[in-house]
């Protein structure tokens, strides 16, 4: 599962514009009076403004082993948010390291470092090293629905997690990251986690979708 596209919505669109062009340097594509866009590698990601919007939890594929200079780059920019006292989260049944940091929406933001799956980049890491956007959080009260409509429509199976609590569906390169907000918070900084509404574009089996997820429901745009 490839993430080309994924439409999120802030209450605080200047502030999110300047901490993504300023702080993490990231280009603004593309910008208008109530939107945004900046491109991360193969991803376009968009915010729209929207009173009352709620906290997202999104991850950004870096290249493999970067994660100690991304690490140090962020450090120079932002604080860190921790698992206890580890800076750097090991997920070794995913071959990945994560460093998780909050942008001014206190969206839950990571790079994550998968072995085998990107090109190892020995230059000094910046935002251009981004490779695109690799996981979207979608947060539920009913996670075996969500399941069921994403492998009957999109062909999406389980990678990880089960339909109890937490559910990771996709695959290496791209994941809705899937948790039961009743029973679970948002990893690692236990924040309230919100049905945040979203719109995403993305190709899995050289086919193309559309998907908005909105009032906790999924539905595929035509």
């Amino acid at each position: 599962m490839k993430i080309e596209e994924l439409q999120i919505y802030t209450s605080r669109l200047e502030e999110q514009n300047t901490f993504y062009q300023e702080t993490l340097g990231l280009e603004i594509s593309e910008k208008g009076n109530d939107f945004f866009e900046i491109k991360t590698g193969y991803s376009l990601l968009r915010f729209v403004e929207k009173t009352g919007a709620t906290p997202y939890h999104i991850a950004f594929h870096i290249p493999d082993e970067t994660e100690v200079p991304a690490l140090e780059w962020l450090k120079e920019r932002l604080k860190i948010q921790k698992m206890g006292n580890d800076e750097i989260v090991d997920f070794s049944n995913w071959e990945a390291k994560s460093v998780y940091f909050y942008d001014h929406d206190k969206n839950i933001l990571e790079f994550i470092s998968r072995r085998n799956l990107n090109n190892i980049n020995s230059s000094p890491f910046s935002a251009e090293e981004i490779v695109g956007i690799s996981e979207i959080g979608l947060a539920t009260t009913n996670i075996e629905e969500k399941y069921k409509f994403l492998y009957r429509h999109c062909q999406l199976r389980i990678f990880d997690g089960s339909l109890d609590k937490f559910c990771a569906i996709g695959d290496p390169q791209g994941l809705i990251i899937t948790i039961d907000k009743t029973k679970k918070d948002w990893f690692p900084v236990d924040d309230k986690a919100y049905s945040s509404e979203f719109s995403i574009k993305f190709t899995h089996q050289n086919s193309n979708f559309h998907l908005d997820f909105k009032d906790d429901h999924l539905t595929i745009v035509e």
